[in-house]
């Protein structure tokens, strides 16, 4: 059972969901809340959770949850992460927003709201992007639109989802950085993929590094060893400077 509450003027400044400002935020028990099962972001890091409940446990949750009403709960559309970290810091209710709307439209919402808060890793923004196109048969073009993002944006995540688990997983875990990712993409045999990959991570090789390894392996040119000196003194003084 949730127990209304007033909105106040600066909290509906942090609710740019909710059209109409004059809705109200109610305290729910955080037991009769589900998280969504298309929730976009899958990782939730422990540490940043322990952080966010500490800040919490000092000055309570400044932005509502916004829910679903569903048969006996109510289920997240924005705000999970806020929710776990409620948990953790041992509140047993939440402010919330419960907007009554469509499936669809709530999907559409909470895969926006994280684009838009930028919260997603580079695999999760790319899977969020694929279902939108899917879900409601959107172009790159109106979906760049849609959230905000530069329609080259939106194509170069989308280009992520062509790689292997291991290598998404990578990225999700910020092993690789988009600029590895977008490297390894121009490979285009699985197998050398992957060997490229290994070295990379192994090697913990930069953007520019990886960049090269990879050019290196389309063309087969390997980089020319530097020309040792050939007189002692030369070789002496070069290796005091190094």
């Amino acid at each position: 059972m949730v127990k209304k509450m007033g909105l106040g003027k600066g909290m509906r400044a942090l609710l740019p969901m909710v059209e109409d400002h004059g809705k109200k935020y109610f305290s729910c028990p955080i037991e009769e809340i589900r998280p969504n099962k298309e929730q976009p972001r899958k990782t939730f890091v422990n540490e940043k959770l322990e952080e966010l409940a500490a800040s919490i446990r000092e000055k309570g949750i400044i932005q509502p949850l916004v829910v679903l009403r569903r048969e006996g709960h109510y289920e997240i559309i924005a705000g999970e992460r806020r929710w776990r970290a409620a948990q953790k810091a041992g509140l047993r209710e939440v402010p919330v927003v419960i907007q009554d709307v469509s499936d669809d439209t709530a999907l559409e919402m909470a895969l926006i709201e994280n684009i838009q808060r930028e919260d997603l890793n580079a695999v999760e923004e790319a899977e969020a992007y694929h279902a939108l196109l899917e879900r409601f048969s959107l172009s790159q073009e109106e979906l760049a639109k849609r959230v905000g993002k530069e329609r080259s944006t939106v194509a170069n995540a989308l280009r992520l989802l062509r790689l292997p688990a291991e290598i998404k997983r990578d990225l999700a875990e910020e092993r690789l950085s988009m600029g590895h990712a977008r490297a390894l993409l121009t490979l285009e045999d699985p197998e050398e993929l992957r060997s490229a990959r290994d070295e990379i991570v192994k090697g913990r090789l930069s953007v520019r590094e990886a960049e090269a390894l990879v050019k290196r392996r389309k063309t087969g040119v390997e980089p020319k060893a530097k020309k040792e000196p050939e007189d002692a003194d030369q070789r002496d003084l070069l290796e005091r400077i190094q």
